[in-house]
């Protein structure tokens, strides 16, 4: 009887896997190109979704059985960007993310990862007209835990590097 107790309490504090999934929302899912380490641009997938913690993008590259998934996720408060490293099976922060907005693309860790993505983008003017008016190239420099460190506009780039 205890153990069926605890069972129901845990049941009571732990949400069920379907209250999980209820809790992220799907923001949008985009056939695309999409580049690993520099490499030519290939056919991929980026599946946006929102949950409690922020934004996560998961990029499907490539076709089977050559596919290559590589997730990133942005949150808020402070802004951190971090990518899923499966090796060690946890977050690890980026490095830096560069959008250019007159091709769509954005880059992380140098070109680690690009993707043409004008959701992304155009959420992003969105969100800061005063910023991106005008603007074609935003670099973003992170620490060692992820968080914004340096955002640079255009020529401003030049002049950090």
């Amino acid at each position: 009887m205890p153990l069926l107790l605890a069972a129901m309490a845990l049941g009571l504090v732990l949400p069920s896997a379907q209250a999980r999934a209820e809790a992220t929302e799907t923001l949008y899912s985009l056939e695309t190109r999409c580049s690993v380490a520099g490499g030519e641009p290939e056919p991929c997938v980026v599946e946006a979704t929102k949950d409690a913690e922020g934004t996560t993008y998961r990029h499907t590259i490539g076709e089977r059985p050559d596919t290559v998934s590589i997730t990133v996720r942005i949150t808020d408060a402070p802004v951190r960007m971090r990518v899923w490293d499966a090796a060690k099976n946890t977050w690890t922060p980026l490095s830096s993310a560069a959008a250019r907005f007159s091709t769509n693309t954005i880059c992380f860790n140098g070109r680690d990862l690009c993707a043409v993505n004008a959701n992304y983008l155009n959420s992003v003017r969105e969100e800061r007209p005063e910023a991106t008016a005008g603007r074609d190239l935003v670099q973003v420099r992170f620490d060692e835990s992820g968080r914004v460190d340096l955002t640079c506009y255009d020529d401003g780039c030049k002049e950090v590097r």
